[in-house]
């Protein structure tokens, strides 16, 4: 009986330090202030930020249209070479492609890019759309674009519209005839965007103002 009576005066004991124990702990977490949710992290989500800007910010918007990887065999294995079809533009009428071959994604990427800003083109847009219909063809694929009006938006699908986007095209119809190999389409949108008009060429030659023949 009185090994009992000492244990449960033991558990009592352990118990009443375990509540103060709660209690100053409790009362540490009051006195001190509670940090917010993210707090101290700011610095690593700036960073982040930072990497991932809004496309808007950058000078050109970049649009991969194709990604391929080939595998040649040899006597280690397999050795793989990736190839990447890029569009960029600055949603202001130039636009460009690039077309880059690499061992690494990363570097053909890269490598279809630099090409693309060394081979601008400037796109006629007047009110989110194109002066006029155009078409253009290049080997098997022919693609025919239609002005369209306001609030139209762009209807057209893959490499078209990529770069519609990239030169700021925001109404436009379009239709791809015959091979529909991604790499023909973007030089045959290449070949109309070559065949536009220019405004100002034109109303030189007849001999009225910009506004006059654009409106």
């Amino acid at each position: 009986m009185e090994d009992a009576e000492e244990k449960e005066v033991v558990a009592q004991d352990s118990d009443d330090s375990i509540v103060a124990e709660n209690h100053g702990e409790a009362e540490t977490e009051a006195a001190s202030p509670r940090r917010s949710y993210g707090e101290g992290r700011g610095r690593g989500r700036d960073r982040g930020r930072d990497r991932d800007r809004d496309p808007a910010d950058k000078e050109f918007i970049e649009k991969l249209v194709k990604l391929n990887r080939t595998a040649k065999v040899v006597k280690g294995g397999r050795r793989f070479s990736f190839s990447a079809l890029t569009v960029i533009g600055d949603r202001k009428g130039n636009v460009g492609y690039g077309f880059g071959k690499a061992n690494d994604v990363s570097e053909a990427i890269r490598k279809s890019i630099d090409k693309a800003k060394r081979n601008m083109v400037k796109l006629p847009v007047k009110n989110g759309t194109i002066p006029h219909e155009v078409t253009g063809l290049f080997k098997a694929s022919q693609v025919l674009l239609k002005p369209a009006c306001s609030g139209t938006g762009i209807i057209a699908g893959g490499p078209v519209r990529a770069i519609m986007e990239a030169g700021g095209v925001t109404d436009v119809l379009s239709k791809s005839i015959g091979a529909s190999s991604q790499y023909n389409v973007v030089k045959a949108t290449f070949d109309c965007i070559s065949k536009m008009m220019d405004a100002k060429a034109i109303a030189k030659n007849r001999g009225k103002s910009l506004n006059e023949l654009w409106g």
